[in-house]
C-alpha cells in the first residue's frame, strides 16, 4: 500500500489494552511519517491527541486501523460508508470474526502493509429502504444484517415476505433476519442460520423463534430485493442495523433490502482463512 499519509484510529471505550497500544501506534506512526486522526474515545487513550467525530475519522486517510471488537469495526464501517479505505481491524477480546488480526500481529501487518503485501477481502453491503406509504421515510446501510424484531415482551409479529416478485409467506416470529454472508456468523446463526462462505453471492432470510417450526432458513441470490411488509400494531416492531441504529416500525411499514454496489475493503492476515477463523472462534476440531 504504497503512499499512505493519513492514518484513522478507532477504538472501543474503555479497553485496558488499548491504554498502551494506542500510544505505541502512534509513536509507530511518527516513527513513519504518517498523520494520526482519531475519534474521542481514542484520544482518551494517549495525551494530546485532536480528535473529531467519528464520522469524519476516515476523511483523507489510505487507512483506518479499529482496535476493539465486531461491534466496533460494524461502527467504523459505518464511518467509511464504502469508500475505498482499507479497514485494519484488531481483535482486543472477544469472539471477533471480521477483526482477525490480533495483538501481536498489529506492527507486523501493518509493515505488510506499507510495503503493499497485504491481503484484502471485499465485504459487500445491504442497502436497506423503509417505505411508508409510497415515501421512503429512511435509508441504511448494513454489513451485516437487517433485523426486524419485537419491541413488545412476549409478543409475535406478523410480517409478510416477497423476493422480488414472489411471495415468500406470512412469518409469525419474534423477528426476521436479512443477512449478508459477513452476517451469517452473527445474529443469524445463533437464530438458526447457516454459515455462508464470503465469496458467495446470496442473501439469507432467518426467522426468529417462528411459531412454524417449518420456517426454516432461506438463501436467495444477492441479486434479488427483499421487501417485508409490517402487519404488526405501531412501534411494536423495530428495525435494526447491525445491532447498533435503528427506529420503530409502523403497521403497514415496508422494508426493502438489496445488495449495494458499495464494499468494505477488510485487510486479512495472510495465516487466518475463512475456515481456520471458523474452527479458532466456534471451537471446531483440529485435525
Amino acid at each position: 500500500m504504497d503512499g499512505i499519509r493519513t492514518i484513522g484510529i478507532i477504538a472501543k471505550p474503555d479497553v485496558d489494552r488499548a491504554r498502551t497500544i494506542v500510544p505505541a501506534l502512534i509513536d509507530w506512526c511518527d516513527r513513519h511519517n504518517i498523520e494520526v486522526r482519531v475519534d474521542e474515545t481514542t484520544a482518551t487513550y494517549a495525551f494530546g491527541l485532536r480528535s473529531v467525530a467519528r464520522d469524519l475519522v476516515p476523511d483523507g486517510c489510505q487507512l483506518v486501523v479499529v482496535l476493539g471488537g465486531d461491534g466496533t469495526l460494524l461502527s467504523a464501517a459505518r464511518a467509511i460508508d464504502g469508500r475505498d479505505i482499507p479497514l485494519f481491524a484488531v481483535n482486543l477480546g472477544g469472539l471477533g470474526f471480521l477483526t482477525a488480526i490480533t495483538v501481536e500481529e498489529i506492527f507486523p501487518e501493518l509493515e505488510r502493509a506499507l510495503r503493499g503485501e497485504h491481503r484484502v477481502g471485499l465485504r459487500r453491503l445491504l442497502d436497506c429502504q423503509v417505505y411508508r406509504g409510497e415515501e421512503v421515510i429512511s435509508q441504511y446501510e448494513a454489513l451485516n444484517d437487517v433485523v426486524i424484531a419485537t419491541s413488545a415482551l412476549a409478543r409475535m409479529l406478523d410480517l409478510d415476505a416477497w423476493v422480488d416478485q414472489q411471495y415468500v409467506c406470512r412469518y409469525k416470529a419474534d423477528g426476521l433476519i436479512v443477512a449478508t454472508p459477513t452476517g451469517s456468523t452473527a445474529y443469524s446463526l445463533s437464530a438458526g442460520g447457516p454459515i455462508i462462505f464470503p465469496s458467495v453471492g446470496a442473501l439469507c432470510l432467518t426467522p426468529i423463534c417462528p411459531h412454524m417450526l417449518t420456517n426454516r432458513p432461506v438463501l436467495v441470490a444477492d441479486t434479488s430485493v427483499i421487501r417485508i411488509h409490517n402487519r404488526a400494531g405501531d412501534n411494536q416492531a423495530y428495525l435494526t442495523i447491525d445491532g447498533q441504529v435503528g427506529e420503530p416500525l409502523k403497521e403497514g411499514d415496508q422494508v426493502s433490502c438489496r445488495m449495494s454496489e458499495k464494499a468494505l475493503h477488510l485487510i486479512r492476515p495472510p495465516r487466518m482463512r475463512f475456515f481456520d477463523v471458523l474452527r479458532a472462534k466456534l471451537k471446531w476440531g483440529e485435525r
